[in-house]
């Protein structure tokens, strides 16, 4: 059950959600609201009741140590948080896992919880694996209630048919609610699907960046992202195969982006350029 006492009043929330799991390559999903959690200073306010949602013998509870000793048992679960942005905003944080059962019941409650805390706004993070070049900017494709959301913030639309998770359920839940909801994903490689994705996760918060209207400071993000890249050139180096596919990739990347698709994005960069040298 939620419980949702020590929440004051909010201003004008937003929720972001991200769940680990299928909805979750390279962990780059989760990843962002971890970012957040941490540079926002977010407040735990409530979890899920995990016997309700979750097999444990699929996902199991892990056990913590200490000096040698056990000091307690963390159940799988969906975990709520908030925090004040700067602008004086506030922002809902869900960091959650992919329940194993009753996903119906899941996002309801879900739902519930975002009448109750009177959110409007929703965004859902993803990350998929994909047939993207690991020395490109990472893809990120959007769906939105309101299609010309995905056009201003330069989304390439999604346009995916097929099993879904539990963010592809959960949006048709907020749509039902005539809640105002975002979907973003990022595509990544999958040739190097194994987690940490830093560049995709960076890629993600530039978009909440966009959907948010506030600058995120990025900590070590930047300088992760540029070593993972560097990490997977050296291997591919090291595998002529890889690196022949990983250059027909660039190719087909190169041959199907468009010039005025490429200035749009060093317009967008320029811009949060400026915005973090002065936010004002």
């Amino acid at each position: 059950m939620i419980e949702l006492e020590s929440v004051p009043e909010l201003v004008e929330p937003v929720l972001v959600a991200a769940f680990e799991g299928w909805n979750d390559a390279g962990e780059a999903a989760s990843g962002v609201i971890g970012h957040l959690e941490s540079t926002w200073d977010a407040v735990p306010v409530a979890e899920l009741d995990p016997d309700d949602y979750y097999d444990f013998q699929v996902t199991r509870p892990l056990v913590e140590m200490t000096d040698g000793e056990t000091r307690g048992i963390t159940w799988p679960t969906t975990r709520i948080s908030w925090a004040r942005l700067p602008t004086g905003r506030d922002v809902v944080l869900v960091h959650g896992i992919e329940p194993n059962m009753r996903w119906r019941s899941f996002c309801r409650e879900l739902v519930g919880l975002m009448l109750e805390l009177d959110v409007r706004n929703v965004v859902l993070l993803g990350a998929l694996l994909a047939d993207a070049p690991h020395t490109r900017p990472v893809p990120v494709t959007g769906a939105a209630s309101q299609a010309s959301v995905v056009n201003t913030l330069h989304l390439e639309p999604a346009r995916y048919e097929g099993p879904t998770g539990i963010l592809g359920v959960l949006q048709d839940a907020c749509a039902r609610a005539d809640l105002e909801t975002v979907s973003l994903w990022a595509a990544v490689p999958h040739y190097v699907a194994q987690p940490p994705s830093p560049k995709a996760t960076l890629a993600l918060l530039r978009r909440v960046e966009d959907l948010l209207d506030v600058t995120v400071p990025l900590g070590e993000l930047p300088e992760e992202a540029r070593a993972w890249e560097n990490g997977v050139n050296e291997l591919a180096e090291e595998d002529s195969e890889v690196a022949d596919y990983v250059r027909t990739l660039e190719e087909q990347k190169d041959a199907t982006e468009l010039p005025e698709a490429s200035g749009d994005a060093i317009a967008r960069e320029f811009e949060r350029y400026l915005r973090r040298r002065d936010p004002e």
